[in-house]
């Protein structure tokens, strides 16, 4: 049966910027969520010091919970070949850091989708950089994952593998047991395209899925698209939503799942509107789970 974690959407400045919310405020939080697991996020403030992962792992297991994911942005599709060795050194760093917390999962993304960037070329230095981390994970038992990716909270362009095609042809580069999808069905939405049609192309290499429910505050994706590159962060008409509630099937990506075997985590993306809708959330999915995972 599936499992379920919780990553803090809506505290993500408060954690990673300014420093409002300590990690022990978030864990404490996250305990009364009835989740298994808590989703880390490699830019937490407090991650800097490394004294305090161990320290902040045991507080997770100590309220019954672990910390099966680490969620990490490297950038590796910038022109530059030193910068991108710095990017995979990055992740490398990442891996010890999931590996001290106890994860078993390590996301990679591709990197930003730059203007002066061809296919080709983003595809090949995203491939390159993925396969340069795996003899590092594989010695730590660290699967890393590839998230259909929109777009980092502190990114300017949006992902280049954002698109199926593209995305799809940079996971069948890359043919390793280490290594798989972290399928997350709203951000193919934002890419204009059907969560179910990307989903059974990579379903048989999914090792962990994002769950949310996005929908546009006013506008269309075109609008979203015209605004989206060159800019911090998220578009301001782009919203989470409650699990359930939005653009997304959970019955067919469910059965989708349940058919090739899945078994394994669910991160929680939501509650951009407080830990009352991120329970609510997390209540939907533990009601879909029982019945696509019966016991």
């Amino acid at each position: 049966m599936p499992k379920l974690a919780a990553f803090p959407k809506a505290f993500m400045t408060a954690l990673c910027k300014t420093g409002e919310m300590s990690l022990a405020q978030w864990i404490d939080l996250a305990s009364d969520l009835e989740v298994d697991g808590l989703e880390w996020y490699a830019g937490f403030l407090e991650m800097e010091d490394r004294t305090q992962w161990e320290p902040l792992r045991r507080h997770v297991e100590s309220k019954d919970m672990v910390i099966p994911m680490l969620c990490c942005s490297p950038d590796f599709t910038h022109p530059d070949a030193g910068y991108r060795e710095a990017e995979i050194e990055k992740e490398k760093q990442w891996i010890d850091m999931a590996t001290a917390l106890g994860a078993s999962y390590c996301r990679v993304l591709s990197g930003q989708r730059r203007p002066e960037l061809s296919r080709e070329e983003g595809i090949r230095y995203a491939a390159d950089s993925i396969k340069a981390c795996l003899p590092h994970a594989r010695e730590r038992g660290v699967t890393l994952i590839l998230e259909n990716h929109y777009k980092d909270d502190f990114w300017d362009y949006p992902e280049f593998a954002q698109m199926a095609d593209v995305f799809c042809d940079l996971v069948a580069a890359i043919d390793d047991p280490h290594f798989g999808v972290n399928y997350d069905p709203s951000n193919t939405i934002l890419a204009g395209e059907d969560p179910l049609d990307l989903l059974l192309r990579v379903s048989h290499r999914v090792k962990t899925m994002h769950a949310s429910d996005r929908y546009l505050s006013e506008g269309t994706i075109e609008d979203l698209r015209r605004e989206e590159a060159g800019v911090e962060g998220y578009a301001k008409r782009l919203r989470h939503g409650q699990i359930g509630e939005g653009l997304n099937d959970y019955d067919a990506i469910f059965t989708e799942l349940k058919r090739v075997g899945f078994d394994s985590w669910i991160s929680i993306e939501d509650g951009v509107d407080g830990m009352d809708q991120l329970a609510r959330s997390a209540e939907f999915l533990r009601r879909k789970i029982a019945t696509y995972w019966p016991q």
